[in-house]
């Protein structure tokens, strides 16, 4: 089944690729959506795809490249997939 986890990324995950990086791994797990950074230092992200692999996107979120410092993932909302069809980076909020 094909669902929406939206999620908010806390901890040093602007300026160091955390964007970009998130993107590689969603596309290769064949997830659709967008991230962002967020005025406030955080990044936030909408994931649409089958549950396991919106998971495993969350769960890499959670670690991050190599040099962010992740300190917690919050999921925003969970819902139904509202049919993004790629994976993007989105202007900042």
């Amino acid at each position: 089944m094909t669902i929406r986890k939206n999620i908010l990324v806390k901890g040093h995950v602007q300026g160091v690729s955390y964007r970009k990086q998130t993107l590689h791994v969603a596309r290769h797990l064949g997830v659709n959506g967008w991230v962002r950074n967020v005025s406030d230092g955080t990044v936030e992200a909408c994931l649409e795809g089958e549950e396991d692999a919106v998971d495993a996107v969350i769960t890499w979120c959670a670690f991050g490249p190599k040099k962010s410092k992740v300190d917690e993932v919050q999921i925003l909302a969970v819902g139904i997939a509202k049919g993004y069809s790629d994976f993007s980076i989105v202007v900042d909020r």
